[in-house]
């Protein structure tokens, strides 16, 4: 494979990338009054040992800087669906908790957001441009 042909299979990742975020997220709002990267926050919690993460990991796990991975946790937190908790050991290390509500309002949505990704993806395999990109990702 070329650079050139890197750079074309980058791109069409992108674009595909692009379509299927967009998706989730409408879909996602729509449903349940939920973003995105809320949703995504909610399942890495979700599945984390005692349901809580250190900011720090939720940061590397849903691809936000602190400051974002904060401002998210603050909007969890006003919904009732996390909440902040320190360290017994060390008082400087802040965890995010996934709440009960936090629970709830994630496996409510995850049908939602299941079926909205394979229509999308269905979708866009029809599409000639980006066919290879979903069969690759399919792969797996």
């Amino acid at each position: 494979m070329t650079p050139e042909d890197d750079n074309d299979t980058w791109s069409t990742l992108i674009v595909l990338h692009g379509r299927v975020e967009q998706r989730l997220a409408d879909a996602l709002q729509r449903g349940h009054s939920l973003g995105l990267s809320e949703y995504r926050a909610l399942c890495h919690l979700a599945i984390s040992d005692g349901g809580r993460l250190r900011m720090q990991e939720l940061a590397d796990r849903t691809g936000l800087d602190q400051s974002s991975v904060s401002r998210l946790v603050h909007r969890l937190e006003k919904a009732g669906f996390a909440e902040r908790s320190h360290s017994d050991h060390d008082r400087r290390c802040v965890y995010a908790v996934i709440t009960k509500a936090g629970r709830e309002r994630r496996d409510d949505a995850r049908p939602t957001y299941l079926a909205a990704l394979s229509r999308t993806l269905d979708e866009h395999a029809a599409d000639e441009k980006l066919a290879g990109a979903v069969e690759r990702l399919r792969a797996r």
